[in-house]
């Protein structure tokens, strides 16, 4: 109770920091991009989403953050497969897996209306999707793969389609991931799992809880060889869920 009452005195002065953070590099993502082109704008993101990750220290968020011993091979592409609890799910790999370049595939709703993100949805890489259209979303990521192979930066994906609001994890939506393996057969691919981040938004942000522990798991590659895709896929979410330690539950 402690933390949520905490949470109602903060959370206003959080908010501001928030949109101030958003508000404040939007010009500088678009100058960088306009004249200096896609690794000046990629530089900008990165301290972006560093940004954002640090303003949850006014929330009292404590970071767990664990990284495979062997770093993964930066000569091909990645697909990253993660579950989904909240928004900062997304600056959480984009700083942990940041040399790898790491797009998104988002749904359309995001590329507009929010700043700096949507500027970099739309300009940064990131592909996105209408769920309500699966042939649209699935030519949308067999492009992206496209790009990614082109260039040797990481995809990542959210098999469960939406966030989960209690933290358990909903049971893959896989036609997106499938695709995406095809379409990349030399790709590393990573599970990364992520806990307690749902809390941060169990009240929809009214308020933030005080002192949420986020832990994110950098998982190590699943070995493709000799596996077919929908096997690669059971392996993956065995993964996560393992290291979330929960089953899988039914949605």
């Amino acid at each position: 109770m402690w933390r949520k009452i905490l949470g109602w005195l903060i959370t206003p002065f959080y908010a501001i920091v928030f949109f101030f953070i958003l508000c404040f590099f939007h010009p500088i993502l678009w100058i960088t991009h306009k004249l200096f082109g896609y690794q000046a704008l990629k530089n900008s993101v990165d301290v972006l989403m560093h940004s954002l990750l640090n303003s949850l220290y006014l929330m009292g968020v404590q970071y767990t953050f664990v990284m495979p011993d062997n770093p993964f091979p930066l000569d091909r592409p990645m697909i990253i497969v993660s579950n989904h609890q909240s928004m900062f799910d997304i600056p959480i790999i984009g700083c942990l897996l940041k040399k790898h370049h790491p797009k998104f595939v988002a749904k359309q709703e995001l590329a507009r209306g929010i700043p700096s993100i949507s500027y970099n949805i739309r300009n940064g890489g990131s592909v996105t999707i209408d769920r309500k259209d699966a042939r649209q979303a699935l030519t949308a990521i067999k492009e992206f793969a496209e790009y990614l192979n082109k260039n040797n930066y990481a995809g990542c994906i959210f098999p469960e389609g939406t966030r989960s609001r209690n933290g358990e994890l909903k049971t893959f939506k896989s036609q997106g991931l499938l695709m995406l393996l095809r379409s990349m057969p030399t790709a590393t691919v990573v599970p990364v799992a992520i806990d307690g981040a749902w809390k941060l938004m169990r009240y929809n942000a009214a308020p933030i809880p005080f002192g949420v522990h986020v832990k994110a798991n950098i998982l190590p590659a699943i070995n493709r060889e000799g596996k077919t895709n929908e096997q690669i896929i059971e392996e993956i979410e065995s993964a996560i869920r393992e290291t979330l330690g929960q089953e899988l539950v039914e949605k």
